[in-house]
């Protein structure tokens, strides 16, 4: 296995300490010289790596983009019926154990409304990812059906649309409250809505 190259592992580092900053302050709210000074890198050479700070924006939301989509695809790939494999899904939302769910570290939820109105190239990126989670869930709804563990939908794709803008909503009102009773709901919701047996 080849080493990583010490320009692409800075890049990385540059990512990964930028995601944990904007996550806390927002895109906006964070400069590039403190992305630097947590990264431990100097102050000349971000634009080595990024033309831009919206450059170095469109690489964070591809970089979360793919990671979230492998993290669903795992959940969805799982044993067990679409219907357990999608209730995994929305149980990594709340993550008691970790006491840091999903929705916390989501980047849909903290930068939606603010890139919508920044940069048109952020935003697609993000609207795309939201498509593709949406077939994928879309996908499991068709299965469950044929399976006999989710409850037939006649629009998969439009049922998997809201239940998405739904766990959207619910976790931007946990951020709120502070609470994860908007999430609990949400969860009470969905699984009463995709039960087989719900009449």
């Amino acid at each position: 296995m080849t080493e990583p190259k010490k320009s692409d592992t800075t890049r990385r580092k540059i990512l990964a300490t930028g995601r944990a900053l904007v996550l806390h302050g927002g895109f906006t709210g964070v400069g590039l010289s403190q992305i630097l000074r947590e990264s431990g890198v100097p102050k000349g050479s971000f634009y080595h790596y990024f033309p831009s700070k919206e450059a170095f924006g469109c690489a964070l939301l591809h970089e979360y983009v793919g990671e979230y989509l492998l993290k669903f695809d795992a959940l969805a790939e799982a044993p067990g019926t679409a219907g357990d494999r999608l209730a995994a899904y929305w149980d990594v939302w709340l993550d008691e154990s970790a006491q840091e769910g999903l929705a916390s570290r989501c980047l849909v939820v903290k930068l939606a409304a603010e890139i919508a109105d920044l940069s048109d190239d952020m935003r697609r990126i993000l609207d795309a990812g939201v498509e593709q989670l949406v077939a994928r869930i879309a996908a499991l709804l068709r299965e469950g059906a044929e399976d006999g563990s989710l409850r037939p939908q006649a629009d998969p794709m439009a049922t998997a649309g809201g239940l998405y803008a739904q766990w959207l909503g619910a976790a931007i009102l946990s951020k709120l409250a502070r609470s994860e009773a908007p999430l609990r709901q949400a969860r009470a919701d969905t699984a009463l809505r995709l039960d087989p047996q719900t009449p």
